[in-house]
């Protein structure tokens, strides 16, 4: 009887055709990979330089400069320094003494403005300029009677002239600004009397109307997206650990418990603005707090967080080893002491990821606080906590979207500039949680 056939030996250094077809799959995949990740690089890279070639310019602001005689009979007719009398004085006061400053700044520079009106002369400052004058004169009425330099915004349309968002092209339909207006700008900012500086009003200063973009600013929302994340980190940091340990350690394994963990896990994937609408039904409608208000929109955003903190804290609880529970109780310590001593320390990195992660989308949520009214305009400035929690603010996300929707191309220079610092802003929190996860993380 014949053997059967043996079957030929291959040798594992000889590549046959399935080998070479499962590193051709292999190369495939990782050249998707690379593609992949080179796309998603590329997309952020177009973002970033969007976000900053639009928005650096905020930071930067046209100043009119001159030597300002103050009238003290026009400015304090009493002639009792007393704030309270002075301030009957309005704005057109201080706006009549700014323009009779820029008509004798203009002729002691030797600057020509024989082309345009003595009102087109004025109108290349802005509209706020009297109006910080009037507070620089209010806080210290010593000022009255007194020569001082003013450093006054100029006019938004100037300002866009000196960055390029406004020619002289435009400026002939342009029912604003005249082509003579810019080329007077030009011969001021030759002498002196206009400059480019650093916007510090940008960064503290409030909202302003929109015929003023040049004096609007961040101050009061990022106020309040401050406070609103130190009453999202008190209540969803602690809230949330302890439901991850009670759900984890110490509850029993039941429907109830299940149809809890189902709803948390559903919670996580319901749209944020779901969450404003029950903020304006629960906080505002039944409990009576303030529309506009930090604490309001710190309660609707930690709503939001609470699910994005208790899930991945409940999985970083359950990747710490049995070994380290069983080594606890075995030399004496409770169920308790297991835990606060030994699991909870282990599992706090993975805790503050899970709270990275919910304070980041916290931060930038609009919807919800669009509903429960913080989307409106707001001058004044938030006291300091805890009665500031309750006085109206805006927000950073908010002040973004309320800029967008303004005419003038100057807001969206400045929903730029508010983009970079909400990114900063993110930054800076991420950082500071990264050091603490950092601090508490351990090998075993």
């Amino acid at each position: 009887m014949t053997a059967p056939a043996q079957p030929p030996r291959r040798s594992l250094l000889t590549v046959d055709a399935r080998t070479r077809r499962r590193n051709a799959a292999e190369t495939r995949f990782r050249a998707y990979g690379i593609t992949a990740v080179s796309v998603a690089m590329l997309a952020l890279a177009v973002l970033l330089y969007s976000v900053f070639s639009n928005g650096l310019g905020a930071f930067r602001q046209t100043f009119i400069v001159m030597d300002i005689t103050l009238d003290a009979a026009a400015l304090d007719p009493s002639g009792q320094r007393d704030p309270a009398a002075m301030a009957k004085v309005t704005t057109i006061g201080y706006a009549r003494q700014i323009e009779a400053a820029l008509m004798q700044e203009l002729e002691a520079k030797g600057i020509s403005s024989a082309e345009i009106s003595a009102k087109d002369v004025s109108a290349l400052i802005s509209k706020e300029s009297p109006a910080q004058l009037r507070n620089m004169v209010l806080a210290d009425p010593a000022l009255l009677g007194s020569t001082i330099q003013f450093r006054g915004y100029a006019n938004g349309r100037i300002d866009g002239y000196f960055k390029g968002r406004v020619s002289m092209e435009s400026a002939e339909r342009d029912s604003n600004i005249s082509p003579a207006q810019l080329q007077l700008a030009d011969r001021m900012r030759e002498a002196g009397v206009i400059v480019l500086g650093f916007n510090w009003g940008f960064l503290t200063g409030p909202d302003a109307s929109e015929l003023r973009p040049e004096a609007a600013g961040l101050g009061i929302a990022i106020l309040g997206s401050l406070y609103m994340m130190l009453i999202v980190l008190v209540l969803a940091l602690p809230i949330g650990v302890a439901a991850s340990i009670y759900l984890e350690e110490f509850a029993p394994q039941n429907r109830w418990t299940d149809l809890i963990e189902v709803n948390i896990a559903n919670l996580a994937a319901v749209p944020s603005i779901v969450f404003g609408i029950l903020g304006l039904a629960l906080f505002i409608n039944f409990a009576g707090l303030p529309q506009s208000a930090p604490v309001v929109g710190a309660l609707v955003l930690t709503l939001i967080t609470l699910p994005r903190i208790i899930i991945p804290a409940r999985a970083s609880l359950k990747s710490v080893p049995p070994s380290i529970r069983d080594a606890a109780l075995a030399v004496g310590a409770s169920k308790m002491q297991t835990v606060l001593h030994h699991v909870l320390p282990l599992a706090m990195p993975g805790i503050l990821t899970g709270l990275i992660i919910g304070l980041a989308q916290a931060l930038g949520e609009t919807a919800p606080l669009l509903l429960i009214g913080m989307v409106a305009f707001v001058r004044d400035y938030p006291a300091a906590p805890p009665e500031g929690f309750f006085d109206p603010a805006s927000a950073l996300p908010v002040q973004v979207y309320n800029w967008t929707q303004r005419a003038d191309p100057a807001f969206a220079e400045r929903a730029s500039g508010a983009i970079i610092v909400l990114l900063v802003f993110l930054l800076v929190i991420n950082s500071v949680a990264i050091v603490l996860r950092r601090r508490f993380e351990r090998r075993w």
